[in-house]
């Protein structure tokens, strides 16, 4: 075993924040390191995503969430690609070996076997395993079914998971890819880098107005990130039998009110009734859906028709900021710390 170190740093919670975190309400904390007991495996962490759910975990949590809420003084977590430093009894791991888990934001991590992935060479980056990629590919394969033809509207396509869901969603076989984003650049981005056929921008005109231009027959698909307005301009241009498929809700969790934890929004139910619109929350992944988009997502990446857009930012001392710029909206694709 290689010499470690004897102490270990992790980005800690120390203020609940009136409204969107800054870098002000963290602290990067030195901690003894420990080592593994049975059952465990000791991780160098190498990336950790920055996730914008974690507005929701730091304003206390929602009810029915599978994510604890964060208290000052717990450290913060989301997935993270690190190299197997130590494993105990029979796990199969060795050192060495690259393996995914949910104990980022620290530069080490002690980590239960069962929570541990190893990566193996499916994908030829493995960085790109922190992508969203398989949320977008299962809620338009499995949950919205994606046809031939359809014409596909995806909110917060310039974010970790509208990144991907845009290109996905092409070669799927959509007819038509549309997406939402904050400024005109993001969106010359989305058209000119990641295959989406238009954009609507939000804060340039009503959404509703924007998206009936660029899709005057209507969506019959709809990916929501965002809820809110988007979501009421997408059933406004529905097509009768769309499907809805909703997956973020970043237009709570990006708020500079309130605490992240709910996004409400009102709908026309008359609407949803006569356009025959199906709403349904993203099922979940399993192994089988994770399984068929490591295969499909490696293929694509080594043939050149999807590419995995991301932002890295260096060192555990920047990740703060990186969060406090995420809620902001000011990154495109997926945003990653590198240790």
């Amino acid at each position: 075993m290689p010499s470690l170190p004897h102490m270990s740093r992790e980005v800690r919670l120390a203020t609940v924040p009136d409204g969107l975190p800054k870098p002000e309400h963290f602290v990067v904390a030195e901690v003894p390191l420990s080592m593994p007991d049975d059952g465990h495996v000791l991780v160098r962490n190498r990336f950790f995503h920055v996730l914008a759910a974690l507005r929701t975990l730091i304003g206390g949590s929602v009810k029915g969430s599978p994510m604890p809420p964060l208290h000052p003084g717990d450290a913060l977590l989301g997935p993270a690609i690190g190299e197997v430093v130590s494993a105990t009894g029979d796990s199969g791991l060795r050192a060495g070996d690259l393996v995914s888990h949910w104990l980022g934001w620290r530069e080490y991590a002690v980590v239960p076997v069962g929570q541990v992935t190893p990566l193996g060479d499916a994908l030829p980056d493995p960085v790109a395993h922190l992508g969203q990629g398989a949320l977008a590919y299962a809620a338009l394969t499995r949950d919205a079914e994606v046809r031939p033809g359809d014409t596909v509207f995806v909110s917060g396509a310039a974010g970790a998971v509208g990144s991907l869901a845009g290109q996905i969603a092409r070669l799927l076989g959509a007819g038509q890819v549309i997406g939402s984003t904050s400024s005109r650049e993001k969106a010359d981005r989305l058209i000119s880098e990641l295959g989406y056929g238009a954009a609507v921008i939000r804060g340039a005109a009503p959404i509703e107005e924007q998206l009936a231009k660029v899709a005057p027959d209507g969506i019959d698909v709809y990916l929501d990130n965002v809820g809110g307005d988007q979501l009421q301009a997408a059933v406004a241009t529905a097509r009768p039998g769309a499907r809805f498929v909703l997956v973020g809700a970043l237009s709570g969790q990006m708020s500079p009110h309130g605490t992240g934890g709910t996004a409400p929004v009102e709908l026309d139910t008359y609407q949803l009734i006569l356009k025959r619109i199906s709403i349904q929350a993203f099922q979940g992944l399993d192994e089988q859906a994770r399984s068929q988009w490591l295969e499909r997502f490696g293929g694509w990446l080594r043939a050149g028709d999807i590419t995995f857009p991301h932002v890295r930012v260096a060192g555990i001392d920047y990740a703060p900021r990186a969060l406090h710029e995420v809620l902001e909206g000011r990154h495109f694709g997926t945003v990653i710390v590198e240790l």
